[in-house]
Order: structure tokens, then C-alpha cells, then sequence
């Protein structure tokens, strides 16, 4: 049997445990114990970039955020869709996270975090939303569970009508705004369309043949580019 490792631990600044393991050539991040991401089953997470980012492809200097860096699949998934004049950044909130991806032992993000047209940013993805009024053609947000699953408890102001709504603003005419969810959630839904987006929603596989499926959110801010 092979062994299942704990390779590192870290905690979030509201207290929760992250940890990182390996088995079998696989990486996991649980969250108190529970998995929250896997580098087996990431096929939502590939969708979530792609669905922003593919009306983007041919935008020249098309400039994007992605919330969460997690296992780098968003980002990797991204910066294949996107020219090579857009710009992608990521904002992630734990350092270790960042330091795990970077890692030359661990098969992670660490070439696309090489990539050009990355700018990785310590930091709350809530404070560069706040400050990037207008700034944007793509967000992507996947930094919890959901707005009714959250496993950090800090995360819930970025789903609120403030969240969406200060979200909504940091994007240009004909922006597009995702969640990634773990679950349908129609309160949530609802929220992003008296927010003034309009909205669809996108149930796709963890793993592209099989498992649970996750919920995308796809909101659209009105206006042209």
C-alpha cells in the first residue's frame, strides 16, 4: 500500500487549518481535516477559467483575477485560454499555499506561476476588488465552498450583496463575474441578479467522468466593451 504523506500544515489568518497531502503521485489540501481540493478531480475548477476566460481569447491585453490560487488548476486552465498580451492575477491569502505551488518537490503551479503574465499577490482577494474599480474583464472567485458551505468563516463578505455588488464593480462594461460552488444555491443566485447581473449557472463533474458535480455562477455585468 502507498503512503499516504501530510507534507505541510498551515493556518489561515481566522484560525483554520490548512494541511497539504500526497498519495499515490496525488495532492490534497483539506481544510480541518476535510478535503477541500485535489489534484485528481479539478475539472470544475478548468471550467470555471474557461468560461470567463475563452470570450476573452482573442481580447488583446484582456486583464483578469483570480481569487484562490489552491492547486493552480483556475490559473493553469486560464493562462491556456488567454493570449499572450492578457494579464492574470491571483490573489491568495495564505502564504503556504503560495509556497506549496512554488515548491520544486511538489508537482504543482510552479510553472505557471513562472509565467510572464502573472502577477501573484499576497492578499485578500477582497481588499484588490475594493481597489480595482473598473479594472477587470474576467473574475474568478474559488475561494470557499460556496455562499452557504463556507469552511472559512471570513470568507462570507465576499458573497453578501456588498461582496457581489463591490465584485460587480471592479469590472469593466460586459465583464464577467464566476463562482465556483460546491452546491446549488438558489438565495445566492438570486443575490447576483438584484445585484443588476444577469446570471447562469453551470453544474460540471469534479472529474470529467465521474463524481459529484460542482455549480459554477457566471454573471454577467451589463454594458459593451
Amino acid at each position: 500500500m502507498k503512503k499516504f504523506e501530510r507534507l505541510n500544515e498551515a493556518i489561515a489568518p481566522d484560525g483554520t487549518v490548512l494541511t497539504l497531502h500526497r498519495h499515490d503521485g496525488a495532492y490534497f489540501i483539506r481544510v480541518n481535516g476535510v478535503e477541500l481540493m485535489s489534484t485528481r478531480r479539478h475539472n470544475s475548477e478548468d471550467a470555471l477559467a474557461e468560461l470567463v476566460c475563452r470570450p476573452l481569447a482573442e481580447h488583446a491585453g484582456a486583464h483578469v483575477l483570480i481569487g484562490g490560487l489552491g492547486l493552480g488548476f483556475t490559473l493553469q486552465a486560464a493562462l491556456h485560454t488567454l493570449s499572450a498580451t492578457a494579464r492574470v492575477v491571483v490573489a491568495e491569502l495564505v502564504p503556504e499555499v503560495i509556497a506549496w505551488n512554488q515548491n520544486p518537490d511538489y508537482a504543482l503551479a510552479r510553472a505557471a506561476l513562472d509565467d510572464v503574465r502573472v502577477d501573484l499577490r499576497q492578499d485578500d482577494v477582497a481588499n484588490i476588488l475594493a481597489s480595482g474599480r473598473g479594472m477587470f474583464d474576467g473574475i474568478m472567485l474559488d475561494v470557499d465552498n460556496g455562499a452557504g458551505a463556507l469552511t472559512t468563516a471570513g470568507n462570507a463578505r465576499l458573497y453578501d450583496r456588498a461582496g457581489i455588488e463591490t465584485a460587480a464593480a471592479a469590472l469593466r462594461p460586459n465583464g464577467l463575474l464566476a463562482y465556483w460552488s460546491a452546491d446549488p444555491d438558489a438565495a445566492f443566485e438570486d443575490a447576483l441578479r438584484k445585484s443588476g447581473l444577469t446570471v447562469e449557472t453551470t453544474r460540471v463533474r469534479a472529474h470529467k467522468t465521474s463524481g459529484g458535480r460542482h455549480v459554477l455562477f457566471v454573471a454577467r455585468k451589463p454594458g459593451s466593451l
